[in-house]
C-alpha cells in the first residue's frame, strides 16, 4: 500500500537523513524545498541531488521571498557569525534564525500533503545539537500538528495528520550514524550558511561547526571539501 509523505528537504545533513528515514519506514517521499532568498541557495542544488539519488517520488521547489522581511543573516545584509570551535557557540538565538521559517515551510507542506494525499509530514528539526531556534522544539511541532489537523479539508474529513520529527532527540553524531547506516552519501549534501561561489563550506559558521563536530563524535570523516582545509 502506497504511503505518501511530504519531507521538508533543504539539502543539508539533517533533512537528507530524514528523507532516508522516511523511505526506510515504508513511506513514499515527496520532497519539498524552498527558494526563499537565502544567501546559501547552493543548498537547492544539493536538495535536487538528494531527492534524485534517494528516489523521491516528487520534488517541488517552492519560491517565496523572505528577503522582503529580512531580519536574519540568511536573508539580509547581515554577516553570518563565524567561530573557531563548537564550544564558542552561545545559547542565545543566533542572527541566522529566519523569523517564522518553519511555520511558513510547514504551512506549505500541509498544502502539498493534501494534494498528494499524504497524512504524514517529515521535518528534520532537532532539540539537542542545534542553534537554539524556537521553531525546532518538540512543543512547537506538537502545536503545529494540532493546528494542521484543524486547518485542512483532509483533517476535517477525518485524516489525522502526523508530523514526524525523527531527529528531535538525537545528537548530531547520532544523526550521522543513522544516515550512514542507511547508506546516505553525505558528500551530496550542503549545510553551510555562507558557502563560497563554488559551494565550498566555510567551516566556521554554526551549521558547519555542528556538522563537523557530529562527524568527529561519530568517528567518521565529513566527505565535503571545506575551503582553506
Amino acid at each position: 500500500m502506497d504511503r505518501p509523505a511530504v519531507v521538508l528537504l533543504s539539502g543539508g545533513l539533517d533533512s537528507t537523513t530524514v528523507l532516508a528515514i522516511a523511505k526506510s519506514r515504508g513511506f513514499t517521499p515527496y520532497a519539498l524545498s524552498f527558494a526563499y532568498g537565502q544567501r546559501h541557495a547552493v543548498e537547492l542544488d544539493a536538495a535536487r541531488r538528494v531527492a534524485s539519488t534517494l528516489g523521491a517520488a516528487g520534488h517541488v521547489i517552492a519560491t517565496i521571498d523572505l528577503t522582503v522581511f529580512g531580519g536574519s543573516a540568511l536573508t539580509a545584509d547581515i554577516a553570518v557569525p563565524k567561530h573557531d570551535s563548537v564550544d564558542d557557540l552561545k545559547a542565545d538565538i543566533p542572527v541566522t534564525y529566519v523569523p517564522a521559517r518553519n511555520t511558513i515551510f510547514l504551512s506549505y507542506a500541509l498544502a502539498y500533503a493534501e494534494v498528494v494525499g499524504a497524512a504524514d509530514i517529515f521535518i528534520g528539526v532537532n532539540a539537542l545539537d542545534y542553534s537554539g531556534y524556537p521553531d525546532c522544539r518538540p512543543e512547537y511541532v506538537d502545536a503545529f500538528q494540532a493546528m494542521g489537523r484543524l486547518a485542512t479539508r483532509a483533517g476535517v474529513q477525518g485524516t489525522e495528520l502526523t508530523i514526524h520529527a525523527p531527529l528531535m532527540q538525537m545528537t548530531k553524531a547520532d544523526i550521522v550514524k543513522a544516515g550512514l547506516a542507511l547508506g546516505v552519501d553525505y558528500g551530496m549534501t550542503s549545510s553551510c550558511y555562507d558557502p563560497d561561489a563554488a559551494g565550498r563550506p566555510c567551516g566556521h559558521c554554526d551549521s558547519c561547526l555542528l556538522r563537523l563536530n557530529g562527524f568527529a563524535e561519530a568517528d567518521s570523516t565529513d566527505p565535503l571539501a571545506y575551503r582553506g582545509a
